[in-house]
């Protein structure tokens, strides 16, 4: 089981959802309020399991309804995914991958660890 790591950034709240190994696997925007980090929280919750992935990487890509992890390449050339909510949002987003397989194991990653995980202060 993850955790999902809450702590404060700048002058607002953000968190981290952290693998069983402890490892980031995504990070969410900054909140000014709690209410609307724990909102945060419940639909990275929600969304996860079931979201399709929309990957924009690939040439003529199918394009997806939300919720939906999308994957495309930073102007690094690193390969990332963000969490789209129903209402196409952004709540989840990632660092930058090597390779597309090491990117679709992150999603693999909040998609297991995202429904069960707890919620702690840091």
């Amino acid at each position: 089981m993850g955790t999902f790591e809450v702590k404060k950034s700048g002058d607002g709240l953000m968190f981290n959802l952290k693998a069983s190994n402890g490892e980031v696997i995504g990070t969410s925007e900054v909140y000014n309020r709690r209410d609307s980090l724990d909102n945060g929280i419940e639909s990275v919750k929600k969304n996860a399991p079931e979201a399709p992935v929309e990957d924009q990487t690939a040439e003529g890509f199918e394009k997806k309804a939300c919720p939906k992890f999308e994957m495309f390449a930073d102007k690094a050339g690193k390969t990332r995914f963000r969490l789209k909510a129903r209402n196409g949002e952004i709540i989840l987003a990632s660092q930058g991958y090597a390779s597309a397989s090491s990117c679709l194991a992150g999603i693999e990653s909040v998609k297991k660890n995202a429904a069960d995980s707890k919620v702690v202060e840091v």
